[in-house]
């Protein structure tokens, strides 16, 4: 069987896609990648034949605008709702049905799997008559809902031929792939009944990482801000909190902050652009993080609670959920002090109701089949059709 992977967007709706990627792959099945021309390293570097729906850019104008930004900017919910009608549903949806269509021409898939704002591909699939599997990116729902792409989206498929879809079926008909535990899944967004959830990898024993900062022994703090909103006044209002802690602390600031502009910090803080988590998360104690939902997962796949700083985009839906389960606290990313910072660390490291909420949640996640069983999912969908 040939499946071609689909995203739209960074890395963030790339990586989910990637277990599934290798488990057909495992399971025998051919298997290359569509994303964005400035992924393709990205894609090849993970093992995949990449094939580009977009020319390759350099860095996008909000990351250039990340890296000259002193303060931390939230964005608008509206304006991120805009975005995702505008931006994914509209124009990226548009470009990508074109890209995928064309390249079916030759590469002649049997199935397309797609991250869920890919709505182009979804099209693409229901034009061409093929089954279409999505893979969810959006940990805890309802920054995506079906009314907010609905316009866009019918306007697309009038273009394309295709009936009309008064409740955009088309986006969770066929199967529904979840990397998130169910329990996460905020009940006020349900998923279809047909959702498949698995574990993406399953949580590693602690090991020592070289070059972690500070004493053997002393809990670990990871802070993570994402690459677009946080401005280094945050980390600095962060590292100032966890300036006289008894912790060790590695914060990564992307590449688009120098690491020297937070001036010098005592030898327990650690900065770098950026280290792999998966490397550093199975010594750690506790997370800071925007609440993105690669980052979140990550940390409650290791039963660690967090200290969240929502900016934007689904981090505040994700954030909401994971208080509301005990695995986290929120401080506002703008108003937030040095000190308000200090006690919300303590406070969660030193109470274990918010460690046994997070590996409760871990413990769901082990739980869950592994993605070699995704594998006979897509292999099932594929001969329905």
């Amino acid at each position: 069987m040939r499946i071609l992977f689909t995203f739209i967007g960074g890395s963030g709706h790339f990586r989910p896609l990637v277990p599934v990627a290798r488990a057909a792959r495992a399971a025998g099945h051919t298997v290359a990648f569509a994303g964005g021309g400035r992924r393709g390293p990205e894609i090849t570097a993970a093992g995949f034949t990449a094939f580009a729906t977009s020319e390759p850019r350099g860095h996008t104008e909000a990351a250039e605008t990340a890296a000259a930004r002193s303060t931390v900017e939230v964005s608008d919910p509206e304006e991120d709702i805009r975005h995702l009608a505008e931006g994914f549903a509209r124009r990226g949806a548009r470009r990508h049905a074109a890209a995928v269509l064309e390249l079916t021409r030759t590469w002649k898939p049997d199935i397309l799997v797609r991250d869920e704002v890919d709505f182009g591909t979804a099209v693409a699939a229901e034009s061409l008559g093929l089954p279409c599997a999505s893979v969810l990116v959006l940990a805890a729902g309802g920054f995506l809902r079906k009314d907010v792409v609905a316009e866009p989206l019918h306007e697309l498929r009038s273009e394309y031929g295709l009936p009309y879809d008064p409740d955009l079926a088309v986006l969770d008909r066929d199967l529904v792939l979840s990397p998130f535990p169910p329990s996460f899944r905020d009940p006020r967004f349900p998923l279809p009944a047909h959702t498949f959830s698995f574990r993406p990898t399953a949580a590693r024993p602690p090991e020592a990482t070289p070059g972690t900062p500070g004493t053997p022994g002393t809990p670990t703090v990871y802070v993570t801000l994402g690459t677009v909103h946080a401005g280094t006044d945050l980390f600095s209002r962060i590292a100032a909190g966890l300036r006289e802690l008894p912790v060790n602390v590695l914060m990564t600031v992307s590449d688009h902050i120098d690491p020297a502009v937070l001036g010098p910090l005592p030898g327990h803080i650690r900065v770098e652009r950026f280290v792999p988590q998966e490397q550093l998360l199975p010594q750690c104690a506790l997370v800071v993080s925007h609440g993105g939902s690669g980052s979140l997962m990550g940390a409650l796949a290791h039963g660690l609670p967090s200290v969240l700083f929502p900016h934007g985009a689904d981090q505040p839906y994700n954030t909401r959920r994971c208080t509301e389960l005990g695995a986290a606290r929120t401080l506002d990313p703008v108003t937030a002090t040095p000190e308000d910072i200090h006690t919300a660390v303590s406070t969660v490291l030193a109470d274990s109701g918010y460690r046994s909420a997070a590996e409760r949640i871990r413990d769901e996640m082990n739980a869950l089949p592994g993605a070699a069983e995704t594998v006979p999912a897509l292999e099932a969908l594929a001969l329905s059709r």
